[in-house]
């Protein structure tokens, strides 16, 4: 089912001149869903008069690589797509060390020496079972860890521009830390939006169930207001997955060395993911168009992501 947001009735509800970003991670080239987020991005910023920052999601230090980096901001350059401010990436761990600081002290962390296989059921979902979580064992290297996670609601608003309240519980306790050290995506994406005063955040469809926990996460951190949420439809493969950059899925660089231009990827990316109807090209210039008023008096209705 498409997902379909007015971007008028959004632009009403938000702050002035929103902040938000475009924030891949450099463990691939990108490919035609990282287009269709960009066309997101960008288009509604420009037309609610909001600014862009690149962010590079660089935690995962196993997948990541800078050639990757390199690529990413090319690609970005050549598809049109020019950021306010950026590229940043996460290469000082202070901030997160003391949003972790912070959590401790309230509480909410604990350590945890179960692996994923311990806690997968046999129908492949992964729901954490709590385990740890009153075993009182010492933070120790080789040991994840976890955020306490308590039943309710948060609020905050969502694609429509109306307040939605999403479980924060629905993921169970998170990892903060994982067993090699490295920050998590929960703590990380929220701690660089709250450090770097993102208030509107512009992703796919398929993170509308880490909604509720980064709330809450940001919530414990200090956040006064949370950041607004926009989810918009994925481009998928045939077979109906979601692109993959570790699977090699059709990429910027393949397009466009098989002589496509940037209006052209563009075009079917905003189509792929339901933005756009038309057939032709699409420029980067021109995608705010698809989330503006149309022109033509008061029975005019507005552009919408599909």
């Amino acid at each position: 089912m498409r997902r379909r947001l007015d971007a008028v009735a959004l632009a009403a509800r938000l702050p002035p001149s929103p902040r938000t970003r475009y924030a891949p991670s450099p463990t691939g080239y990108l490919h035609l869903g990282h287009v269709a987020n960009a066309v997101a991005v960008w288009g509604l910023a420009r037309a609610l008069g909001g600014r862009v920052l690149l962010r590079l999601e660089t935690h995962d230090r196993g997948r990541c690589r800078p050639s990757y980096e390199r690529a990413i901001i090319d690609d970005l350059a050549w598809l049109g797509f020019e950021p306010d401010e950026g590229p940043v990436d996460q290469a000082n761990p202070e901030p997160y060390q003391r949003a972790l600081e912070t959590l401790a002290d309230a509480g909410l962390v604990y350590a945890c020496t179960c692996s994923r296989r311990d806690w997968t059921s046999p129908d492949g979902t992964a729901r954490y079972s709590g385990h740890c979580r009153d075993r009182h064992l010492e933070e120790a290297p080789g040991r994840t860890l976890r955020l306490r996670v308590e039943p309710g609601l948060e609020a905050f608003t969502a694609d429509d521009g109306a307040t939605a309240f999403e479980e924060a519980s629905s993921g169970s306790d998170i990892i903060l830390r994982d067993r090699d050290g490295q920050w998590s995506y929960h703590l990380a994406v929220t701690v660089d939006d709250l450090r770097q005063q993102v208030d509107l955040v512009i992703r796919g469809a398929d993170l509308v169930d880490a909604t509720g926990i980064q709330v809450r996460l940001a919530r414990q951190l200090g956040r006064q207001a949370p950041a607004a949420f926009v989810h918009h439809g994925l481009v998928r493969a045939d077979d109906g997955r979601k692109l993959s950059k570790s699977r090699g899925d059709t990429g910027v660089r393949e397009l466009r060395a098989a002589g496509a231009s940037a209006a052209d990827i563009i075009g079917l990316a905003a189509r792929q993911a339901g933005f756009a109807t038309g057939s032709g090209p699409l420029p980067a210039r021109d995608v705010a168009q698809m989330f503006e008023r149309r022109a033509g008096g008061p029975g005019a209705g507005p552009h919408v992501l599909g």
